[in-house]
């Protein structure tokens, strides 16, 4: 078997085999490799999303990994762990239209109260489902890449007052503050930055105690960037008007917890399952990349990576240290 793919849900499986050329001998499933019970690599390349765990073992039996995401930030952990000098790939242009209408979706929904008014149905009644309009509110998009430049034509587009946060001024025409600044005017922030060593927990408790009361926080980045049990602090203390997370601290955990029914002591994972109770709090299962549009764009650029390693050793798009 020339590569196997995990992770590989069934609308993605069927996108990568339309792909995938005949000649290329592969394997899929739904599961990480630690679910997959795997001693062994099935196959010299292998391709994940980001919530398997590689066996540091397998370090001398792979020649490459490729990561079906823009995020690579595991990938990086496990050559650091390993010293490792397997070739690494990711995808970094896939998915930036999906994810930035899934952050608005998220926080449209939490502007018009969703889960309560989904309650309220049985009743009919509307005390307390009294929503906002975006139209004029500020919206600070913090990380402004691929994914905050389609955030920006959004907002716009909804006729939203844009502000933004990043060291690299991308989008010059648009208007940079300190994220300070930002928070104190916001009423919606969309966390859209890349994880790195440096940043994480960077969204915490102090830092968001500063924003205006009732802001909604929105992260469809990476987990580590906004700790739960800040979140569920600030929410508990109606700081924080709404929280909508498509991404969540330790969610390789989270994910065994829920998918296998196990018991967690990492209070972490237990505050992100408090903080799902909460009305004004909405999760999606880091699913903000899945369109159809962008599985067909995913699926033709992995087998585009994996047909370039085959013959050539390296990926069309490889990853480098920060």
């Amino acid at each position: 078997m020339e590569v196997f793919f995990y992770e590989a849900f069934k609308e993605e499986e069927r996108e990568l085999r339309k792909f995938l050329p005949e000649n290329i001998k592969s394997g899929f499933t739904w599961k990480t490799i630690q679910e997959s019970g795997h001693s062994v690599p099935p196959a010299k390349l292998i391709s994940t999303r980001t919530q398997s765990n590689f066996p540091v073992e397998w370090n001398n039996e792979l020649t490459g990994i490729l990561s079906r995401s823009t995020g690579y930030e595991h990938l990086l952990e496990y050559r650091k762990i390993t010293q490792s000098c397997i070739q690494l790939g990711y995808l970094p242009l896939y998915c930036h239209r999906a994810v930035a209408e899934h952050a608005m979706m998220l926080w449209m929904s939490l502007l018009r109260k969703l889960n309560q008014q989904q309650i309220n149905f049985n009743t009919f009644h509307r005390d307390e489902i009294t929503g906002y309009e975006c139209e004029n509110k500020i919206l600070l998009i913090v990380g402004v890449g691929n994914i905050g430049g389609q955030l920006i034509k959004i907002g716009k587009g909804l006729g939203m007052k844009i502000i933004c946060v990043d060291i690299d001024k991308k989008y010059a025409d648009e208007n940079y503050l300190s994220i300070e600044e930002g928070l104190s005017n916001a009423d919606i922030v969309v966390c859209s930055m890349n994880l790195t060593e440096k940043n994480r927990n960077y969204f915490n408790y102090d830092l968001l105690k500063k924003a205006k009361r009732n802001l909604i926080f929105i992260n469809i980045s990476r987990g580590e960037l906004s700790p739960s049990s800040d979140l569920l602090r600030l929410i508990e203390e109606n700081h924080l008007g709404g929280v909508g997370l498509d991404v969540f601290n330790y969610e390789k955990e989270l994910v065994s917890v829920l998918r296998e029914n196990k018991t967690s002591h990492n209070p972490e994972v237990l505050a992100t399952l408090e903080l799902i109770k909460k009305p004004n709090v909405i999760f999606t299962p880091h699913n903000a990349f899945n369109s159809y549009e962008a599985i067909e764009r995913k699926a033709s650029q992995s087998i585009e990576q994996v047909v370039n390693f085959l013959n050539t050793g390296k990926f069309k798009w490889s990853v480098t240290d920060f």
